[in-house]
């Protein structure tokens, strides 16, 4: 999709559909990328690692790939790189169906959707309900809107999270390492983790990883779940969870979503060309906290309706 020759997007549908790419026009008319994405896309899609990942219904590691729901226990595949726990739902590493598009004179967009029993049948066993999700990209010259509506077309009850697994760069930085780059995060809560699993733990953001204001990334390691946004309320119902600049550009990466997500996850790369800034609706293995009462912000739709939520990227000039 091109929104008024300043902004394209390319999304694969086959590929959980990933918004693989993002580009905005420098001044100088060249394309720079928003999205990152790894080299070695064409020949091993690995669909976790590039672009703009869609996780539903869970983000994140479930233990052990099990939980307990209203007495029914269910069994996930161990699909994580140590194989011991479930990560990141089943909506990224399958194709999705393209069921609409639409264009105006300053915006493109394009609508997915994914039925479980349709489109992944195999895994109705290894959930409580049936489910019936869309995302709509609406990409505009200088901002892409993620737009999710789940609804629950069963008898029984639907829990879920949603995440989503953005790679950034800075418009117009070199193509070097992230480092370089200025982070900001709104949050002011970590979830304890062991072992890359948050244990049900709160604690104040530590002075290493605090970045409420804003700092360079420089060596930190990131991969952490955060909670408690602290970000001001922004237009239609947006809360600013985050934002992203580089010296070398006029131009920040900014994050804003709906209340619904109350959790943000930060993560750098091995390779450290970008950093993954993820709106969450929960933390991750939210549905074992959930059967223990812990907040987590795990959702329960009943039969029959529907969950809806949108997040924002916006792409803000600095003046000077």
């Amino acid at each position: 999709v091109e929104s008024s020759g300043q902004a394209r997007a390319e999304v694969w549908p086959q590929w959980g559909f990933n918004c693989l790419r993002w580009q905005v026009r420098n001044p100088s008319g060249q394309w720079t990328d928003v999205l990152y994405r790894m080299p070695d896309w064409e020949t091993n899609p690995v669909p976790t690692r590039s672009g703009h990942p869609i996780l539903f219904p869970f983000p994140g590691r479930l233990r052990h790939g099990r939980f307990t729901f209203e007495g029914q226990t269910y069994q996930l595949p161990l699909t994580d790189n140590t194989q011991q726990h479930a990560i990141h739902g089943f909506t990224p590493r399958r194709p999705w169906r393209v069921i609409g598009t639409e264009e105006g004179s300053d915006f493109a967009a394009i609508t997915g959707e994914f039925h479980l029993a349709t489109d992944f049948p195999e895994a109705l066993p290894h959930w409580p309900a049936d489910f019936l999700f869309r995302v709509t990209y609406r990409l505009s010259a200088d901002r892409l809107r993620v737009e999710a509506r789940v609804e629950n077309p069963s008898r029984a009850r639907l829990p879920f999270g949603l995440g989503y697994h953005g790679y950034f760069r800075v418009p117009g930085m070199p193509p070097s390492q992230i480092d370089s780059c200025f982070l900001q995060a709104m949050v002011e809560k970590l979830w304890v983790s062991e072992n890359s699993l948050p244990t049900g733990e709160l604690n104040t953001v530590p002075p290493e990883l605090d970045f409420r204001a804003i700092r360079s990334i420089g060596t930190t390691a990131l991969d952490h779940v955060f909670t408690s946004v602290t970000g001001q309320a922004v237009g239609e119902n947006f809360i600013e969870m985050a934002r992203l600049t580089h010296p070398a550009s006029d131009r920040c990466v900014r994050v804003l979503a709906n209340p619904s997500f109350r959790e943000l996850v930060l993560f750098t790369p091995p390779r450290r060309q970008a950093i993954a800034i993820e709106p969450y609706t929960c933390s991750a293995d939210a549905a074992n906290f959930a059967s223990r009462g812990v907040d987590c912000g795990w959702q329960v739709l009943g039969s029959g309706t529907v969950w809806t939520a949108t997040v924002e990227y916006q792409l803000e000039s600095i003046p000077g």
